[in-house]
């Protein structure tokens, strides 16, 4: 999205104002200076880099009020960028008063003219049936357009859609077409996606050492649901030399992260000393941290804790509180 390069050229801006001597700063902010003067004067493009400015906070106090005030000026002149942020802000409720009905309007009038972040956040709304009613097909159809452009998260939505069935005829090989597109940009989510086609054998010939490829370079992006699933490739050698080390290092970074069965994972490698010194107490810390997510296995594991006094004092109401918890999820 073109204000993602707005932000990076008022960092490096910012950057080397602390580089340069005073006399070369001075020609910094006073091309800032230009900026809002072109922006008062009616200047669309200014109008929407002092949006990025004040969005991001780049030179000026941070404030989405005043971002959402200068995009909306640049959008009513036609800026496709503008009206795709300012429509951005209304769906998220940054700056303005949260409406999907004007987000959709905003998205649509950068849509009508080109703009593929904004053909792909309406084929969103079309999807989710936020501000429209629901329409699969309607969504695949903004997914297109933004997908012959190279938008790699069209690419990818449409994978997503192929796979499931989802507003076009179900086709795990053409869901692999779109997801090697998005995968091929560097879009972490697709790279996860494509790894599992290859470990499921679908739309392409099953290989562990490809599935195993791509779900890395998910992981190595942060991603934590491939670094869960990398986890446990090495805790099971499948595509990879089996290692409970490796296993537990890329566990612990999604669970580091939040996601409750890489927490529920680490807990169980604590229990059996699975590539770390066993911990009963360190394992029911992190089933807890899983049971608090909702994970039905990890609730099931804290209340085997509870019972046994594992890792925990022992507490038989405690076992049959996340008993009960672990029954109640399972039914969801």
């Amino acid at each position: 999205m073109s204000t993602s390069k707005s932000k990076l050229l008022y960092c490096i801006c910012v950057i080397i104002a602390f580089l340069l001597p005073h006399s070369a700063q001075s020609g910094i902010f006073s091309s800032q200076d230009n900026i809002v003067k072109k922006a008062n004067r009616g200047d669309a493009q200014a109008q929407f880099d002092l949006g990025c400015c004040y969005y991001y906070g780049n030179g000026v106090e941070r404030s989405y009020a005043n971002a959402a005030i200068w995009w909306r000026k640049a959008a009513e002149q036609g800026h496709t960028s503008a009206q795709c942020s300012l429509g951005e802000c209304y769906e998220n409720g940054r700056g303005v008063t949260q409406s999907y009905e004007e987000a959709v309007k905003w998205y649509y009038a950068a849509a009508a003219r080109g703009n593929a972040v904004a053909q792909y956040a309406l084929g969103e709304c079309y999807y989710y049936g936020k501000g429209v009613e629901r329409s699969y097909e309607k969504a695949t159809m903004w997914f297109y357009t933004a997908a012959a452009q190279g938008h790699a998260g069209a690419h990818h939505k449409l994978g997503r859609c192929y796979a499931d069935g989802t507003g076009v005829e179900q086709s795990y090989e053409k869901a692999v077409m779109w997801f090697r597109k998005a995968a091929e940009q560097g879009l972490a989510e697709a790279q996860v996606l494509l790894g599992w086609c290859y470990a499921e054998g679908k739309g392409v010939e099953q290989s562990n050492e490809k599935a195993i490829m791509w779900v890395r370079k998910a992981a190595e992006q942060g991603l934590a649901e491939a670094q869960w699933l990398l986890g446990l490739a090495y805790y099971n050698g499948d595509g990879v030399e089996q290692s409970y080390e490796e296993a537990v290092k890329w566990v612990r970074k999604a669970a580091e992260q939040g996601n409750a069965r890489a927490q529920r994972s680490l807990g169980w490698c604590y229990y059996n000393g699975k590539g770390v010194e066993q911990s009963y107490e360190k394992a029911a810390m992190w089933y807890r941290k899983a049971a608090e997510q909702g994970d039905a296995d990890a609730m099931k594991c804290l209340a085997h804790c509870y019972e046994n006094g594992l890792g925990v004092p022992q507490s038989n109401d405690e076992a049959a509180k996340w008993k009960h918890k672990a029954s109640e999820a399972s039914e969801k």
